[in-house]
């Protein structure tokens, strides 16, 4: 095995299910990866770009938990600053120029409004802004500034105005977490990877001095069993890192606690159809809020509730959806009421229990630890981070594993998708022709318009109140390995996350759809629907 020099791209690989369970059955693998959220994707992509021989398996969908339900920013962390925790406000503010710079189709600048109704707030968060400016350094985004309260309007069409004495604006970076995490499956496979969803694994296979030497898993779809061997390890299930620790060694202390991050979501005119995204500094437990536009609604939250056991999708409490509308309607003119709201999600963050000293502890907001069987276990962090995050474990399994060293290539590594040029860039936006919501896409875009000029009706939205086309439905299977109606609502395209009633009434055409491309019957699409449905039902406001 050649390390050090990265692998070869092959630039524009597939996702394809049948091709990866084959690789899987037949190769042996210096690192496989359990875990399909950001940070197991960062380290596929990470290992494989070091010249690694990489897979990776993951028991659900790409991002079906928390990696798909974030705030939806890039940040480094006003609230961090406040604590004082300025080693970590600098490392996420390196990590989301790394973002801006090699995932511009996904990551892009968007201002926030920070209201103030007194001079000393102006001074306080002026102060704090410039500060997080000076952490962020000469790449970093736009400065901070100091603003008039007449222009905090004019960006929050809906802030309350009384008494407000003004507003520091400053920017951080909006995303896609779905699509960002499918873009990393794109980009492992392009480094040779082989990626796989619905591959849950049962237990750990040991070699004569018990040290792990692969993994028994399940076809999720079929059944089959598969034996997959590899020379390390790294057990990167967020939520779930736990309960895969403790399939190697019972014992073994808990690394995480839980708390749960819940959001609702509005149309953008219940706040006036705002052009930046509000920040609310001191929440009554001591957080900040946010209200996001993001695809044409705006994304309100978070909350912060201790939770005992992982849960692949939690519901967001009465409690919680209250609390959200109470906490935002104290700046707003037009208070925001239950019905205003079209969908709601929740996320559980994988935290690092304080009393937790890891074998190979790498950051105050991550941690990676090495079982005596070599299990590497990677937990805690956030999607900014997600890169240094996977360095870091990827080093320690590298070495666990006396794999020949070869040190990191993603801190420039363009992901899949992004253009190379501001020429592309340009060209790309016009041959998009106004057509936004085909951005995240970035050079795959070219294709999905390909799709729609051969087939016009694939052109077509899959419901008025969403802003997405049956052709990257067809796109989602054929390349992103899509698999159910809930992977393509939910992820592949956002429109569970934007309107729940829209994505039900989309569910027929969308199973009718995959069923076409995958060779399924209508008993199939029937089961789809209804367990979309059901996904869906869960979500509506308590």
């Amino acid at each position: 095995m050649a390390a050090g020099g990265g692998a070869e791209p092959r630039l524009g690989a597939r996702l394809n299910r049948d091709a990866a369970l084959q690789r899987l059955a037949d190769e042996r693998f210096d690192v496989l990866v359990i875990g399909g959220g950001a940070t197991g994707l960062g380290a596929a992509v990470d290992a494989a770009a070091r010249g690694y021989r990489t897979a990776l398996v993951e028991a659900e969908d790409f991002a079906a938990g928390t990696s798909s339900r974030s705030t939806k920013l890039i940040h480094g962390g006003v609230r961090y600053l406040q604590r004082g925790d300025v080693g970590l406000v600098r490392e996420a503010l390196h990590e989301r120029t790394a973002l801006l710079r090699n995932a511009p189709h996904l990551v892009t600048a968007r201002e926030l409004v920070i209201p103030a109704y007194g001079a000393f707030e102006i001074a306080y968060y002026g102060a704090g802004l410039a500060a997080y400016d000076l952490l962020a350094g000469p790449l970093g985004l736009p400065s901070s500034r100091i603003v008039s309260a007449a222009y905090a309007r004019a960006r929050i069409p809906t802030l309350d105005s009384r008494r407000l004495r003004g507003a520091v604006a400053y920017y951080d970076g909006l995303f896609d977490d779905a699509r960002l995490a499918i873009t990393l499956a794109r980009t492992a496979a392009d480094r040779g990877a082989v990626v796989a969803n619905y591959v849950r694994v049962e237990c750990f296979v040991y070699d004569a001095s018990g040290r792990i030497e692969g993994v028994a898993a399940i076809d999720g779809e079929s059944g089959a069993q598969l034996l997959l061997r590899a020379r390390v390890t790294i057990n990167a299930t967020g939520i779930f890192a736990d309960a895969v620790r403790a399939l190697d060694d019972p014992a073994a202390p808990k690394m995480l606690a839980l708390s749960r991050g819940s959001h609702v979501v509005v149309p953008p005119h219940a706040l006036g159809d705002p052009s930046s995204a509000l920040l609310v500094p001191k929440t009554s437990d001591g957080r900040v809020l946010f209200a996001i536009p993001w695809y044409a609604h705006v994304v309100v939250g978070t909350t912060d509730v201790p939770t005992d056991a992982p849960v692949l999708d939690p519901s967001p409490s009465a409690g919680e959806i209250a609390y959200i509308l109470a906490t935002v309607n104290r700046y707003l003119t037009r208070p925001l009421a239950p019905q205003d709201i079209v969908a709601t999600f929740a996320g559980l963050r994988p935290l690092v229990a304080r009393k937790h000293a890891a074998t190979a502890k790498l950051s105050r907001e991550h941690a990676v630890d090495v079982s005596r069987s070599g299990l590497v276990t990677v937990a805690g962090g956030k999607w900014t981070t997600y890169r240094t995050m996977a360095e870091d474990v990827v080093d320690v399994a590298s070495r666990t594993a006396g794999l020949t060293p070869a040190p990191s290539q993603t801190e420039y590594l363009p992901l899949h998708g992004a253009v190379a040029d501001v020429e592309s860039e340009a060209a790309l936006r016009v041959h998009l022709n106004g057509c936004e919501t085909l951005r995240p896409y970035g050079s795959d875009a070219h294709a999905l318009l390909r799709l729609i000029a051969s087939d016009p009706a694939l052109g077509e939205p899959l419901d008025a109140r969403l802003p997405y086309s049956a052709a990257e439905v067809v796109y989602a299977v054929r390349e992103e390995m899509a698999r159910t109606v809930e992977d393509v609502l939910a992820r592949r395209t956002r429109a569970l996350f934007l309107d729940q009633h829209a994505a039900r009434a989309s569910a027929s055409r969308v199973a009718a759809l995959m069923a076409s491309e995958l060779g399924r019957d209508e008993r199939w699409i029937a089961e789809q629907v209804a367990a979309f449905d059901e996904i869906a039902a869960r979500r509506a406001v308590p």
